[in-house]
């Protein structure tokens, strides 16, 4: 299970069950934005390492193609999920620096400006590079701004967390089961080859 990897795409045919197995495999169930051709690689990949040969090893392999694919799907939505907390941070940062001595009746004003700011330094690059060197000068340095991130984004980046260490684990126990399948010294869970 550990030959070199080869190049995906790079003249392999897709490995696909038997005739008789086709049904164990299901469409792919993906969000908007993801693609079916990297689906299908990674699936390709899968199915080519693990190399399943019975039913239940094929209904195994599907699974962790899914758990894969939901793994790298929770990965890059923890992604942006921190991305659009930063803008947050950087906002809360400037309210920090800009409210600071502002009277009550400005502090409206002065909030909105901030928001502002803060959708610029997402939106435009010139932007964002003054607003950085100006947090710099008060001290919120990139590791300022991470450690707000994460304050603000704490509640769901530990659901993210939860999420991607279930399907880990879940996905362990697949590939431990397909080994087991394999080992089996019961004649019920032999493979049909072993059985010839």
């Amino acid at each position: 299970m550990n030959a070199p990897f080869n190049a995906l795409g790079a003249g392999t045919a897709p490995v696909v069950p038997p005739p008789e197995f086709e049904a164990l495999l299901p469409p792919p169930l993906l969000l908007p934005g993801e693609s079916l051709q990297k689906y299908q690689l990674m699936r390709n990949a899968i199915f080519e390492e693990i190399a399943p040969r019975t039913a239940i090893e094929w209904l195994l392999a599907v699974d962790v193609v899914e758990l894969s694919w939901e793994i790298q799907r929770y990965r890059v939505l923890r992604h942006k999920l921190l991305e659009h907390h930063r803008q947050q941070a950087i906002e809360h940062s400037l309210r920090h620096i800009d409210l600071a001595g502002i009277s009550h009746e400005l502090a409206d004003a002065a909030t909105c400006h901030i928001r502002q700011n803060a959708q610029a330094w997402r939106t435009d690059p010139t932007s964002a590079t003054e607003i950085e060197a100006r947090l710099a000068t008060h001290g919120y340095d990139a590791g300022a701004i991470n450690a707000e991130v994460y304050l603000q984004a704490r509640e769901i980046f530990l659901v993210f967390e939860a999420l991607l260490n279930t399907a880990q684990n879940r996905r362990i126990s697949l590939l431990r089961e397909i080994n087991n399948q394999r080992h089996a010294k019961y004649p019920l869970t032999r493979h049909r080859s072993d059985r010839l």
